[in-house]
């Protein structure tokens, strides 16, 4: 059992995170996931949670956060008229329909497989991020369904998979359409509401009954760690939005890749 001092510490760490994954949200339109999942992989670790289970416990978690996140952060960003409510009416099925496959997946995957996913993904991420380019096109129209339709599915897997709010794999899709950056920001956290909700749920299904699970988790959901985030993340994310639509996130952009790069080293030594 942890001592006090390393309780202290551990809600410290969990409030920091909880504020960078909130502005990231608004910054970059994403459920704050990608930071989220990793500090959370760390935490489980030190409260000796099992292993087998450790990884899907702060996948679940996550999205449990990014339910209320996201939608703080679309509304924030549909006041300004930024959304494309077009694609998220086409995708209104197609990624939910992506994040039950995610949990479907989950309930039979080691956590070991787990890991290997998340730094798999985590790793084309990064090096999207390191290499962006806005001016980067395949098109200069976003395909019409069934390719649509499939993109979304594949979002919602992916994301469902890393618990994650897809804002990445969404922004990257938009832009390299000719859609413009602010444009994909706003839309992703739309995206991010349609995959936190079932994924919730799904994780949830998937753990019910799981051995070795911490106090306060209903399946692969940790309620203690989502009360004390949500709130953080609530403040934090509308501050992101206001710099979303003032600032050039190049810079951050970099930081965010060389991150996402760290995490899918420490996943994969974790393999070995």
């Amino acid at each position: 059992m942890p001592s006090p001092g390393e309780l202290i510490w551990f809600a410290v760490a969990l409030s920091a995170a909880g504020a960078v994954a909130g502005f990231l949200a608004g910054l970059f339109g994403i459920g704050g996931g990608a930071i989220l999942v990793p500090v959370f992989y760390q935490l489980f670790g030190m409260l000796h949670v099992d292993d087998a289970v450790r990884m899907h416990l702060s996948v679940g978690t996550s999205l449990a956060i990014i339910v209320p996140t996201s939608i703080r952060s679309f509304m924030s960003h549909r006041k300004r008229g930024a959304v494309d409510q077009e694609l998220l009416r086409d995708w209104i099925v197609p990624v939910p329909l992506g994040v039950i496959s995610a949990s479907l997946v989950a309930a039979s995957v080691s956590s070991a497989g787990l890991r290997a996913i998340f730094a798999g993904i985590a790793i084309l991420v990064g090096l999207r991020m390191l290499f962006n380019k806005e001016h980067w096109q395949v098109g200069s129209q976003l395909p019409p369904n069934p390719v649509r339709a499939l993109v979304g599915w594949l979002i919602g897997l992916l994301s469902g998979l890393m618990g994650i709010g897809g804002g990445v794999l969404n922004n990257t899709f938009m832009t390299l359409y000719g859609r413009p950056v602010h444009q994909g920001v706003a839309t992703s956290s739309g995206v991010g509401v349609l995959i936190a909700i079932p994924g919730l749920f799904g994780y949830i299904w998937a753990g019910w009954g799981a051995g070795g699970l911490p106090l306060l988790s209903t399946g692969y959901v940790n309620w203690a760690v989502v009360a004390l985030i949500i709130p953080i993340t609530f403040v934090v994310a509308p501050l992101g939005v206001q710099l979303a639509h003032a600032l050039n996130k190049r810079q951050l952009e970099l930081g965010f890749g060389v991150f996402m790069l760290s995490v899918a080293a420490r996943f994969i030594y974790s393999l070995s």
